[in-house]
């Protein structure tokens, strides 16, 4: 993403596999954006292939504010309380017609089996450096636990770079190329990858989500850090850093 003057920003995919994402967005961030407490970006064209640039690409409007990070939030639980505010306006948004989750967003809102299997080899490496019996605990309670009501809106990727604060609260959610419909319980998975112990409870009481959908956001956080720590998978300096507190925070929690 760059930024385009003062209001702008070009978002441009940086691999095909995100290059249905730009159309997704142009389409569905205008029907979401009016019932949404907070700000998120509006899209305002689509840009061509060409030059030797090979997918399509968007320019939105800028939102303003700076990427989530802990020192910076003035009162965590109070940002809590409002991230679990915007994603249950999101779950109620009319979602008939929305997009199923699929490759296009990596299954974002799916079941999580699709990734049991490479969350539980990601164990079996680390099984000398963690509790093997209660994670398992976690990837089977959430197998067993499946979303079995209507699909509601998922934005798939709720993270600190995707939060924006002004003053030190949460002024506006961006990048939606995960945006689907399904089982809202990957939207959780920051309540143990950001989140300490009593805002995670403000975004559970704020959210409102039964037992279930709550024990399966504990295993999106834990695949995603244990298949990091595990090196499966190349990521980014900050998933590196902080996937060993994940573990710890999902596998100390949960009950």
């Amino acid at each position: 993403m760059f930024r385009l003057g003062e209001r702008m920003a070009v978002r441009l995919p940086r691999a095909g596999q995100y290059a249905a994402q730009t159309e997704k967005e142009y389409v569905w961030l205008p029907k979401l954006a009016p019932y949404l407490p907070l700000p998120i970006p509006a899209p305002l064209a689509l840009g061509r292939p060409a030059h030797g640039y090979p997918w399509q690409w968007s320019i939105t409007s800028w939102v303003e504010g700076e990427a989530a990070n802990v020192a910076q939030v003035g009162d965590l639980t109070e940002l809590a309380a409002s991230l679990g505010a915007f994603l249950g306006a999101l779950q109620h948004i009319d979602a008939s017609d929305g997009p199923l989750p699929g490759p296009h967003n990596f299954h974002r809102g799916g079941s999580f089996e699709v990734y049991a299997a490479e969350a539980r080899e990601a164990v079996d490496v680390l099984r000398d450096e963690i509790d093997v019996r209660r994670a398992n605990e976690v990837w089977t309670a959430a197998l067993r636990a499946s979303w079995n009501r209507a699909p509601v809106w998922v934005h798939g990727d709720i993270s600190p770079g995707n939060l924006l604060l002004r003053n030190g609260r949460l002024s506006g959610v961006i990048d939606f190329g995960m945006v689907a419909v399904g089982d809202p319980a990957c939207d959780l998975a920051i309540a143990w990858t950001f989140l300490d112990s009593e805002s995670r409870e403000s975004l559970r009481r704020s959210v409102d989500v039964d037992a279930d959908t709550w024990h399966r956001g504990q295993a999106w956080a834990l695949w995603k850090a244990a298949i990091v720590a595990a090196g499966l998978v190349d990521t980014n300096a900050m998933d590196k850093a902080n996937c060993w507190r994940t573990i710890n925070e999902v596998l100390s929690a949960y009950a």
